[in-house]
């Protein structure tokens, strides 16, 4: 495990099926952040075409091409990178974050559990049935997606399952922006881990706005780093040792009432 490296988050305006454009942005910032050091990059939810819905069973099906420009991307730029793509198997699609590591391996695959209802994700999507930590070189890292910070329980069992930083990709909308600042650091505060998290800027035209606020939060809950509402990166250091002193000084994992509520 390596105990201190550098992360951050790309934030942009996702263009719904503009694949080749979102590519371009989404690389142009990931090397930006690959000059600054980072060693982990979380990009914003379905980053390559967004939520264009209608037509998400075709970008399903060029999300191989996408994750070997990823793969080689991360192998290239010793950076590891995680995001959301569509994922096809057996005529379904799945909102999938994927987490490659430095070497450019896929180290683990997430399928989005909670969909949001209020934008019809469950009409085009289907949902995940499995909590999901993978052991990369940075440690084991919990992998969760938007909607997902709204359930304690989902974080909670990643943290039981030995999570010591979460990555979160997201399309969180502007009218909710505080909700997301304050899940986020709540997460990280109940589970005293470092929370990456990534989201969306952009929107208009009759649809959804999304504020950015891009953000990581370390496991006492101060933020480390936090974007505005413009497209851009954000980066920080992170030491692993703070997690480890931070839940010897509280120890909640020891102190829960497993007889009471599990």
């Amino acid at each position: 495990m390596q105990p201190v490296f550098k992360a951050g988050a790309v934030q942009f305006d996702v263009t719904d099926g503009d694949v080749d454009g979102n590519l371009a942005t989404a690389f142009l910032m990931l090397d930006e952040l690959a000059l600054k050091g980072v060693a982990l990059a979380v990009l914003p939810e379905l980053f390559s075409c967004g939520f264009d819905n209608e037509r998400i069973g075709r970008h399903a099906q060029n999300t191989p091409e996408v994750l070997a420009r990823m793969t080689r991307f991360a192998r290239d730029r010793d950076m590891a990178v995680a995001g959301t793509l569509p994922e096809a198997d057996g005529g379904r699609v799945f909102n999938t974050l994927y987490f490659i590591d430095r070497d450019g391996e896929i180290r683990g695959t997430y399928r989005k559990l909670h969909l949001f209802p209020l934008t019809g994700e469950h009409l085009y999507y289907t949902a995940g049935n499995r909590a999901v930590a993978v052991d990369t070189s940075f440690g084991r890292i919990g992998l969760m997606i938007c909607y997902d910070l709204r359930f304690p329980e989902l974080a909670r069992k990643l943290f039981l399952d030995a999570a010591d930083v979460f990555v979160v990709s997201a399309q969180w909308p502007t009218p909710r922006a505080g909700h997301w600042q304050a899940l986020i650091r709540a997460r990280a505060i109940e589970n005293q881990a470092f929370f990456i998290c990534s989201n969306r800027t952009g929107g208009g035209d009759g649809e959804l706005m999304f504020p950015g606020l891009s953000t990581v939060v370390g496991p006492t809950g101060d933020v480390l780093a936090e974007a505005g509402d413009t497209p851009g990166v954000i980066c920080c250091d992170m030491d692993m040792g703070q997690v480890a002193a931070f839940r010897r000084t509280i120890p909640i994992r020891k102190d829960r009432r497993e007889d009471i509520y599990g």
